[in-house]
């Protein structure tokens, strides 16, 4: 593969990424014209590798996707630096980092619960992400808490990934769609990545595990999943009429 030629300003702009993963991305990249998601994963160990890919686009560096065969003739995803008139203005150095204040701010107005979950955590647990992701809103002008949410690390993997396969994400880029979103405002949502569906996440702790354990108990004989098992005991519950 012919290795592309890139301006002074483009190289300079590689030269700063800064982070152990973003920098394997960059470097393979500049050595093989391309990475794939196989070679994250397998080479270079990320288990995740279109976070490792978020992470440079987060310094700014603009990257294409396109899909490439492996060597079982599988198609797979692979990366590759896109024209630096792709680089979103304002973006260049990447988004401004999180203070440790900043961060306890948020922990003590959340009480140390993840936004998705709302499982607690220790606070080293917990990862500060914006409601609407960088790749869409870029960094806000005024670093509020409000624009900002606390995720798990399940969570935010999950975030990332349903986020990653938007078309908002990938070609809108409307920030507005991204604040009516599951992944932005799970307690007050319209869609979940621009798809039809309202989401609640339950978790059972502690005492409350026993409660788990009757549904789940209660669910074998009728032979449905917990999910649709809980549906259909809140339906006959109740009757949307009672609220309206």
């Amino acid at each position: 593969m012919t290795q592309p030629e890139y301006s002074p300003t483009f190289l300079a702009l590689l030269a700063a990424v800064k982070g152990k993963r973003s920098r394997v991305v960059v470097d393979h990249v500049l050595k093989h014209g391309f990475i794939t998601t196989e070679e994250l994963e397998n080479t270079y160990g990320y288990s995740h590798p279109p976070r490792a890919i978020r992470d440079v686009r987060e310094q700014g560096v603009p990257i294409e996707t396109f899909s490439v065969k492996n060597a079982e003739g599988r198609t797979i995803a692979a990366y590759r630096f896109a024209e630096f008139g792709a680089v979103v203005p304002g973006r260049i150095g990447g988004r401004i980092p999180v203070t440790k204040t900043f961060k306890r701010q948020l922990i003590e107005v959340h009480n140390s619960k993840c936004s998705i979950c709302q499982n607690t955590f220790e606070g080293r647990y917990l990862q500060v992400d914006h409601r609407v992701p960088y790749e869409v809103g870029g960094d806000p002008k005024d670093k509020i808490i409000e624009d900002y949410m606390l995720l798990c690390g399940a969570c935010n993997r999950a975030k990332s990934w349903s986020c990653e396969h938007c078309i908002n994400w990938l070609k809108a880029k409307n920030p507005e769609i991204c604040k009516t979103c599951y992944w932005a405002h799970p307690d007050q949502h319209q869609h979940v990545a621009m798809r039809a569906i309202r989401r609640l996440d339950i978790t059972w702790a502690e005492d409350e595990i026993h409660d788990y354990d009757q549904l789940q108990q209660a669910a074998r004989p009728q032979d449905e999943n917990l999910p649709d098992f809980v549906k259909r005991i809140l339906k006959s519950f109740f009757s949307l009429d009672e609220f309206e």
